[in-house]
């Protein structure tokens, strides 16, 4: 009975307590999409063409329909501001999924990087820490990194000089 009452005061008092219980902390999905809001924040406030891209991955990677992905945006980019480190969300993606699947979280921090047309410092050397936390070797991380430049080049160019038209 007292958990019961204190659900209910969390609930109260959380209005994103729908999202926790649906993402809890241990869900890789969520470990990996703070990953991926950590990266399109990196060079400030995420642009719209970030967002939808953002968006479009969670959805399709993880096949989502669009509301419950917006609850995992949220419930990650709380979990990611409160984030002291990296280590946290690699450590729950390495106890829950296989190589693949890694590479796959990785290539989607590319996606993200690429997503604005440019690749700062910054972006790069956090993708490089969170690829070595994920156990991806340099050789797969620079890869992908080139699969995702050569397919973001071969994009049509939106309004803003991003491959935009693709998201």
């Amino acid at each position: 009975m007292l958990d019961g009452l204190r659900q209910f005061i969390a609930d109260i008092v959380s209005p994103d307590a729908q999202a926790d219980r649906t993402f809890d902390e241990g869900d890789y999905r969520l470990a990996a999409t703070a990953l991926l809001v950590h990266v399109v924040s990196l060079d400030g406030e995420p642009t719209e063409v970030e967002k939808r891209k953002l968006h479009g991955l969670i959805e399709s990677r993880f096949k989502l329909d669009p509301g419950t992905a917006d609850r995992l945006i949220a419930s990650a980019t709380r979990v990611e501001g409160e984030a002291v480190d990296l280590y946290h969300f690699t450590s729950v993606i390495m106890r829950s999924v296989n190589e693949e699947c890694r590479l796959r979280i990785v290539e989607m921090m590319w996606e993200l990087v690429y997503a604005d047309g440019q690749v700062s410092e910054f972006e790069d050397n956090v993708v490089w820490r969170a690829a070595d936390l994920l156990a991806v070797s340099s050789r797969d991380r620079l890869d992908l990194k080139h699969r995702v430049a050569e397919q973001q080049a071969a994009l049509p160019k939106g309004p803003w000089g991003t491959a935009d038209a693709a998201i």
